[in-house]
């Protein structure tokens, strides 16, 4: 048997192993926010459904102005709560958001945003 037969196992696990990470990310989601109300987007949490604590604020020092847009990458899978505070600090949340492995768009407009606010209660 020659060395190079004698290593193709080990070459091949090695392989295997190299792979796990990328196929893990398969499972992750993008969610692109595209802020079609009047009012900017200041603040955007993301908590797993079943914590009572809210992530960090995933846009940071940025802001989703009116007409524009934001990915959101690497949300593993699982079902979320959704935190989004606009220009004038009123809260909307939406529960039980379940992503896994896909691209979600959503477009956030006047009503929703006035409609989804008038029902959010903070906890």
């Amino acid at each position: 048997m020659s060395k190079l037969s004698a290593l193709r196992p080990l070459v091949l696990a090695l392989v295997a192993l190299a792979s796990l990470p990328a196929v893990a990310a398969r499972d992750d989601s993008e969610v692109i926010f595209v802020n079609q109300s009047n009012w900017a987007i200041h603040e955007l949490y993301f908590s797993p459904t079943d914590e009572a604590d809210w992530g960090p604020d995933q846009l940071g020092r940025r802001t989703i102005e009116t007409g524009g847009r934001f990915t959101l990458t690497g949300v593993e899978c699982g079902t979320w709560d959704v935190r989004v505070v606009d220009e004038d600090g009123d809260v909307c949340i939406i529960r039980s958001v379940a992503l896994c492995g896909d691209t979600d768009r959503w477009v956030i407009k006047d009503r929703d945003l006035l409609a989804c606010q008038n029902t959010t209660e903070e906890d």
